[in-house]
């Protein structure tokens, strides 16, 4: 929807009394049309300059209505570009957890979202590390209870998350000039599920700051690739699988 063409004679009006000494500020519009007089606020917000008014609202009768689906991701394939199957951040919100959390609330978060990896974040939004869903799914909760003596329930998300400093990450500039079948070879030797994609933020002196760009998934390549989605994810299935539809 854009926006309605104003008319600039709807916005002239007689200058505004000087404000008192502390508050000053002029505002401009549309460049050339002139000044123009600050308008009541109600609420501590700026008033309509027109009043609201209701939007025409239509009843189905004898038509019916259907929901909007999403477009499904492209189909790729060994020499696609590997941005192609890249979760990217600017664009899709990431899906994070804190450290305190228990494993089984990473769990439900996983099957609210659809994703089977979170990001483990601190206050102020820095990554502490990862956690997947087989972190949550797998032996490690069940060791890290019986190790310590804990109900599985008590396990918590930084008790089986891999740590920051033990991900594996790539350059986004060199992302951009790989290919699908790049990144599976990657993940295969580096024996990961995911890896990041990260780009300089900060040249400050001292510990280097990146960004995180985006996130390789495996089950997201396998989607992607057209296959279909495994009852109960098995990694060195989903290899196999991978390697055996961009081999074809």
């Amino acid at each position: 929807m854009t926006a309605k063409d104003l008319d600039p004679a709807l916005h002239q009006s007689t200058p505004a009394p000087a404000p008192k000494q502390g508050h000053q500020f002029v505002e401009r519009m549309f460049s050339g049309f002139g000044h123009r007089s600050e308008l009541p606020r109600v609420g501590g917000q700026r008033a309509p300059e027109e009043p609201y008014r209701p939007v025409r609202q239509r009843q189905a009768a004898e038509a019916r209505y259907i929901l909007q689906t999403q477009p499904p991701s492209p189909r790729v394939g060994a020499e696609s570009p590997a941005s192609d199957v890249m979760t990217d951040l600017t664009r899709v919100a990431a899906v994070t957890i804190r450290s305190v959390a228990t494993v089984e609330q990473a769990h439900q978060a996983m099957i609210a979202y659809g994703v089977r990896a979170l990001f483990v974040v601190d206050d102020a939004k820095a990554v502490l590390g990862v956690i997947t869903s087989t972190d949550v799914l797998g032996e490690r909760p069940v060791r890290m209870a019986q190790q310590r003596g804990l109900r599985h329930v008590e396990v918590l998300v930084r008790d089986v998350m891999t740590p920051a400093d033990r991900l594996e990450s790539m350059d986004y500039g060199e992302v951009l000039q790989a290919r699908v079948g790049d990144i599976v070879e990657t993940l295969k030797r580096a024996g990961r599920q995911h890896a990041l994609v990260i780009e300089a933020a900060s040249h400050d002196t001292g510990a280097p700051t990146y960004a995180v760009r985006g996130i390789f998934s495996l089950t997201q390549i396998a989607r992607q690739l057209g296959l279909a989605p495994q009852a109960e994810h098995d990694v060195a299935r989903t290899f196999a699988e991978i390697e055996a539809a961009i081999g074809a």
